[in-house]
């Protein structure tokens, strides 16, 4: 079993390190690279895929792919040893007049039906509606600047929906200019352990699709509680 790893991707091996132990070998591949300003009809599309592993499924969905004029920016598998499990994330640009949305969504179907997927997820940021995401955070500011920059840049397709912390800051600072003049609410709830703010998080978050921790210190203490009642899609 093998873990392969295209740098196109990193934040999808982080994340993916973020819930599992399991280890891995591991190589690199890469599809060919394509610039999307090349055409101004294409538009990157992404699309992850976990399922029991057999053989033929990278072949599968990388014909999928070209068979619609698609080109394969980048393309992660994670096989975790001694585990029968599959898991794929593609990176692809293509044409939504010759790929039209809805026939994408079947086609990734079909082979998901195949080999059984536990979960097929397609996303087209240009066309889809955004996420809504929550960000929890810590004293610490980076991994929130750095979110915020490239939410600005159009680089993270997200709507931002507020910013929670268990850290009080004050209104001159960099990130408070910067929410403010974004329009995105900055709440401050101030955690003991009698205080475990699980209500006043969950009231806050309705109707989000996502809850991001960012370097959130609080994470044990509150993750039993509020994933019981928040579902994450």
């Amino acid at each position: 079993m093998i873990r392969r790893v295209s740098t196109t991707s990193c934040l999808s091996a982080t994340a993916f390190r973020s819930f599992t132990k399991w280890s891995f070998k591991s190589s690199q591949f890469h599809g060919e690279s394509l610039d999307s300003s090349v055409s101004p009809l294409l538009i990157p599309g992404f699309h992850v895929f976990h399922c029991p592993d057999v053989v033929g499924i990278v072949a599968k969905l990388s014909d999928c792919i070209a068979a619609k004029g698609g080109n394969i920016l980048g393309y992660d598998v994670f096989v975790p040893e001694n585990k029968n499990v599959f898991y794929s994330r593609s990176e692809f640009i293509f044409d939504p007049v010759k790929w039209p949305r809805r026939q994408m969504d079947e086609d990734f179907q079909t082979i998901a039906q195949k080999f059984s997927a536990l979960s097929s997820v397609v996303r087209v940021p240009s066309l889809d509606p955004k996420y809504k995401i929550a960000l929890l955070l810590s004293k610490q500011d980076h991994c929130l600047v750095e979110m915020l920059h490239k939410w600005q840049d159009g680089k993270l397709p997200v709507d931002i929906t507020c910013v929670i912390s268990n850290h009080e800051r004050a209104p001159n600072t960099h990130v408070m200019r910067f929410l403010q003049r974004h329009g995105i609410s900055y709440h401050y709830l101030p955690t003991t352990d009698q205080n475990k703010i699980e209500e006043e998080i969950l009231e806050l978050v309705k109707g989000t699709d996502f809850l991001v921790l960012a370097r959130y210190m609080q994470v044990y203490q509150l993750l039993s509680s509020i994933l019981g009642s928040f579902s994450l899609s």
